[in-house]
């Protein structure tokens, strides 16, 4: 007997899209979860930000829709699913004041990341204005614009064996999911 999840709303973020040769319209995306039986879809921007509401248990999510975009699009998808209540949690705990001069990042990932995340960034060196904090379950990190790519934390990111694993966006792009989320 099927178990029936009550209807939640939640956003898949992607990893690597529409960088490094990886190109996709997110109105083919939104139809891929579509055909995958999910409901209320949006995107957010155009670097994999997909909203979508479901009775399907987060567990199942993942997996369902990694290989569908895996299928549709011949490339080896990785998607983290937060529900809505995740992403308030995100937003609502960013540790850092928000200004003109720094990019705001929160990754996530697989269970522990944040750990490793923060064992990465202690040992790395780091320009003057540059922090990371854990709050919780969630690891955000604050550089001075401009200086991302070059910062040697930053690089993190571009690790092949880290591609399963984690993904990172801008609190403002958090920001924007929230306001979207909202009216689905």
């Amino acid at each position: 007997m099927k178990m029936f999840h009550a209807d939640k709303k939640y956003c898949a973020f992607l990893r690597g899209v529409n960088v490094k040769g990886t190109r996709m319209k997110m109105t083919e995306v939104c139809s891929v979860f579509e055909e995958e039986g999910m409901r209320n879809i949006s995107s957010v921007l155009a670097s994999g930000n997909i909203l979508f509401s479901s009775d399907v248990a987060v567990e199942e999510l993942k997996v369902t829709l990694e290989k569908a975009m895996s299928d549709h699009f011949s490339y080896e998808a990785f998607i983290f699913v937060k529900s809505q209540e995740e992403i308030e949690t995100i937003f609502n705990n960013n540790p850092f004041e928000r200004v003109p001069e720094h990019h705001i990042y929160c990754f996530i990932g697989v269970d522990s990341i944040e750990r490793m995340l923060m064992s990465e960034f202690e040992k790395s060196r780091k320009s003057p204005a540059e922090e990371a904090k854990l709050i919780g379950s969630n690891f955000y990190w604050k550089v001075p614009k401009g200086s991302t790519l070059d910062s040697e934390f930053g690089n993190i990111l571009g690790r092949k064996h880290l591609k399963d694993s984690l993904t990172s966006r801008n609190i403002n792009t958090f920001e924007k999911v929230l306001k979207k989320i909202q009216l689905i």
